[in-house]
């Protein structure tokens, strides 16, 4: 009797012990969370950006200004060098072009400087005639290299592009707007007229 009694007991015991195990191990609290992220929200959202304050856009803007004003501050800097080295630049060049010229002109002066003291020296007006004919060939010629050509007037119409009128001359129909008389020539370097040919016209 007594041992059915004690084996009712340990059976009762065990049927205890094993309720209790069984809880421990299936029990799973809904407020455990994870240790590692134990804030993180089960579904997070992706963070939102947040707009800017109007205190920030006049800030952001006014910076954007102020670089701006910089670049253009720069550029009229580097452009007002790039003027001054070309002005420069063609200063020089055109000193050097007067150089050449003058060095090239200075022969005739010199031609001029001999037919000065063959004047004072000679009586002979045939040969200090031909003296001055060949100076002025030789400067004509010069002219020439430089592409400078005399206007021509000779029996030509009268042009206001090429001709100035220093008075008119009735000189008969025919002659009507006709060229009557150069008092002065003119000259043009290539097509352009750098001294009008001061005429005298027909009316």
């Amino acid at each position: 009797m007594k041992q059915n009694e004690q084996n009712m007991e340990n059976e009762n015991l065990q049927q205890e012990v094993d309720e209790i195990l069984n809880a421990e191990t299936t029990e799973t609290p809904e407020s455990q969370e994870s240790p590692e992220n134990p804030e993180t929200p089960e579904n997070p959202e992706s963070p939102e950006t947040p707009e800017e304050t109007p205190e920030q856009q006049i800030e952001r803007l006014e910076k954007r200004v102020a670089e701006l004003e910089d670049i253009r501050l720069r550029q009229m800097a580097e452009f007002d060098n790039y003027r001054r080295r070309t002005n420069k630049e063609k200063l020089d060049l055109m000193e050097t072009a007067s150089d050449k010229l003058l060095v090239d002109i200075l022969p005739l002066v010199d031609d001029f400087e001999r037919a000065r003291e063959a004047m004072a020296k000679t009586e002979d007006i045939a040969s200090l005639r031909e003296g001055i004919d060949l100076i002025y060939n030789k400067f004509i010629a010069w002219l020439d290299k430089q592409d400078v050509h005399a206007i021509d007037t000779t029996d030509a119409d009268f042009n206001t592009d090429e001709h100035e009128a220093i008075t008119t001359f009735a000189a008969g129909e025919d002659k009507k707007g006709k060229i009557i008389d150069c008092t002065q020539r003119g000259y043009k370097h290539g097509e352009r007229v750098i001294r009008f040919a001061k005429v005298v016209v027909g009316e």
